[in-house]
């Protein structure tokens, strides 16, 4: 048995306690949150913190971050092809090697068209026809939007979820899709269902209070709407999981906001996706606010970098380009039927006005954060390429407002022609087979009902 001194003994305490100091600053640093930018989307979206430019880390668009040991992960490669099917993705933005929070952008807010070699593949077969095609979907999609939000304010509807400031990720990734491909979203997709073939009436029905959804989802292969946040995650990764077991030659794609990032159902679905190597894209909206919370209190890195944890590619897009949405949707959703498994994109944009009608922007947000944005607006970008390469003229964009006003009209006037619902029908699916308890509530509500017929009669 060795006796060490006292004095031997608080020398080598003194020694492992700067060791151990040490190790936790540098830990610390290392876990250091990656600076976000002030929005602007470039063909860079966020700016590297500047430890990580000292130290030569750099990013991949495929979510790579500085953290990985390098030497490490060179003595552990993993050799399999289905490993080296799920991580590989085009290099986004620029493809400068310093970037590590790169944006795929192939047109500036100004209009200006930007070559990408890797995905100007995907929007290389677009006319001038198809260009006017996704310019008339973001107008009347926003037309419809903004009478929904007036006839909320108007006593006819509940509730509306807008999606002001968000056209341009959602008709560039519904335009994606393939009609055997199968949709579900949130509760603010209405672009998308607009590219599903959707008539906008039918959802507002559920705003309105009068059905629970409004249409027939096999029929668009488009899912009812979701109101529970992030859900629709899990049910899309189940649904692909079938798709694989049945052999189709098909994809899925699933819609969240950033805050439903940060919800385990989201977590669940990137891990059973990855496991079980499931065609389904998620297709997240980052539209920098969920509701109140903004983005970098929910996460330390880009939120696209996440999917890099659970072992397939993600992708940051300009959600205010069309044309990049477009392309980048079109390649995961690809890879998805090829078999190579699920992506994620982050589609980076803004909310342009309230989380929904219930909600007040102006408490907890600037005003000139959103006249920032208004610079980037999807529908303006648009059309200043359209009119700089000579694909259109004002004869076109007249008679689009003259339909888009058309298109007002229609909803109005189908909103308040929406007859009132049988105040029984929520009783009539409760059971297959029927219940004594809901017979009995149904009893309840039947005598609660005819109490008012009883007050009216004896006036």
């Amino acid at each position: 048995m060795t006796v060490e001194s006292t004095a031997a003994r608080k020398a080598r305490r003194s020694a492992g306690g700067k060791a151990g100091a040490t190790g936790t600053e540098r830990a610390g640093a290392d876990a250091a949150p990656a600076q976000e930018g002030s929005g602007t989307t470039g063909t860079a979206g966020t700016t590297r913190s500047k430890r990580a430019a000292s130290t030569g880390r750099t990013g991949k668009a495929t979510g790579t971050t500085g953290g990985t040991r390098a030497k490490q992960t060179a003595a552990k490669p993993r050799a399999t092809k289905k490993a080296a099917a799920t991580t590989a993705a085009p290099a986004a933005g620029t493809g400068t090697a310093a970037e590590e929070h790169q944006l795929v952008q192939l047109l500036t807010p100004e209009g200006k068209r930007v070559k990408n070699a890797e995905y100007d593949p995907y929007v290389a077969d677009l006319t001038p026809e198809d260009l006017r095609g996704l310019y008339r979907d973001m107008v009347l999609t926003r037309r419809f939007d903004a009478e929904a939000t007036s006839l909320q304010r108007q006593g006819e509807l509940g509730l509306w979820a807008s999606l002001l400031g968000q056209e341009a990720a959602q008709i560039g990734s519904g335009r994606a899709t393939r009609p055997d491909d199968y949709v579900f979203p949130t509760y603010r997709e209405h672009g998308v269902a607009w590219c599903r073939g959707v008539d906008p009436t039918n959802l507002l029905g559920m705003f309105r209070g009068v059905n629970n959804g409004g249409w027939d989802p096999n029929s668009n292969n488009f899912h009812l709407y979701t109101i529970v946040i992030g859900s629709q995650a899990l049910h899309a990764t189940g649904y692909a999981m079938g798709v694989a077991k049945d052999g189709a030659d098909a994809a899925v794609i699933a819609y969240f906001g950033d805050g439903a990032s940060s919800q385990g159902d989201v977590a669940e679905s990137f891990t059973f996706s990855a496991v079980y190597n499931a065609p389904v894209v998620f297709f997240c909206q980052n539209n920098q606010w969920a509701i109140s919370e903004p983005t970098e209190k929910q996460t330390r890195v880009p939120l696209y970098q996440r999917a890099q944890g659970y072992g397939f590619p993600g992708v940051r897009v300009d959600g205010n380009d069309v044309l990049a949405c477009l392309a980048v949707t079109k390649w995961a959703l690809e890879r998805a039927r090829r078999g190579e498994g699920p992506t994620l994109v982050e589609a980076f944009t803004y909310r342009m006005g309230a989380h929904t009608t219930s909600d007040d922007p102006s408490r907890y947000r600037h005003d000139d954060e959103r006249v920032a944005w208004e610079a980037k607006d999807p529908i303006a970008r648009l059309r200043a390429h359209l009119t700089a390469a000579n694909h259109t003229d004002e004869s076109f964009f007249a008679e689009l407002e003259a339909e888009s006003e058309a298109l007002g009209r229609r909803v109005r006037e189908a909103v308040r022609a929406m007859p009132d619902p049988d105040h029984f029908a929520i009783f009539e699916n409760a059971y297959a087979d029927g219940h004594a308890l809901v017979d009995e509530e149904r009893a309840q509500f039947a005598a609660y009902q005819a109490s008012f017929a009883d007050a009216e009669g004896g006036k």
